[in-house]
C-alpha cells in the first residue's frame, strides 16, 4: 500500500472520486448483474447524493488525498462498503470493518446479494453469520442476505 491509510469524514469534494470507485467496484464485483441491473452513472450519483448521503454518516479511507474505500453507516447499519478494485486484498475492507466496529461495538448488520461469493466470504471470514434470506427492495429486487456481527465482550 502507497503510504499509511487514513480513514476521515467524507467531505462534498470526495464525491467524484467516491461515486467514481462505487462504480468501478459494483462492476467488477458482479459484471453481469451491472450490466443487467445497473444503472447510467448520472442515475449511480443523484442516488449516491439523494439516498446514501442524506440517510448515513460516510467515511473515506484512503492514501493523503486519494479516496479508495468508503463505508456508509446508520447507527449500526452498514448501508455500502466499497473499496476500488485496484487496493483489493490490502486489508482495506478489514480496516473499514474495524472502524465500523469502534463505532458500534456492540453489533453490526448489512444487507448483501446472495449472488455476491466474494462479499460473503469477506462477511462470514470477519465474523459475520447469515441470518436472513430475502429480497432486496426494488429496484434491484434481488435475493439478499442479511448479515449481523455480534460483540464476544
Amino acid at each position: 500500500m502507497p503510504g499509511r491509510l487514513i480513514i476521515r469524514t467524507y467531505q462534498p469534494e470526495d464525491f467524484d472520486a467516491v461515486t467514481i470507485l462505487w462504480r468501478i467496484a459494483r462492476e467488477k464485483s458482479l459484471p453481469g448483474f451491472q450490466c443487467q441491473k445497473g444503472h447510467f452513472f448520472y442515475e449511480d450519483r443523484d442516488y449516491f447524493r439523494d439516498r446514501i448521503l442524506t440517510k448515513n454518516e460516510v467515511w473515506v479511507a484512503g492514501f493523503a488525498e486519494r479516496p479508495v474505500a468508503f463505508i456508509a453507516m446508520q447507527n449500526d447499519f452498514i448501508d455500502q462498503l466499497y473499496v476500488h478494485p485496484d487496493y483489493w486484498r490490502q486489508g482495506i475492507g478489514i480496516c473499514l470493518l474495524n472502524f465500523a466496529k469502534e463505532r458500534s461495538p456492540k453489533h453490526l448488520w448489512l444487507y448483501t446479494l446472495q449472488i455476491n461469493i466474494n462479499a460473503r466470504a469477506f462477511y462470514e471470514k470477519n465474523g459475520f453469520t447469515a441470518e436472513r434470506f430475502g429480497f432486496s427492495d426494488p429496484p434491484e429486487n434481488e435475493p439478499d442476505v442479511e448479515y449481523h456481527w455480534l460483540s464476544n465482550s
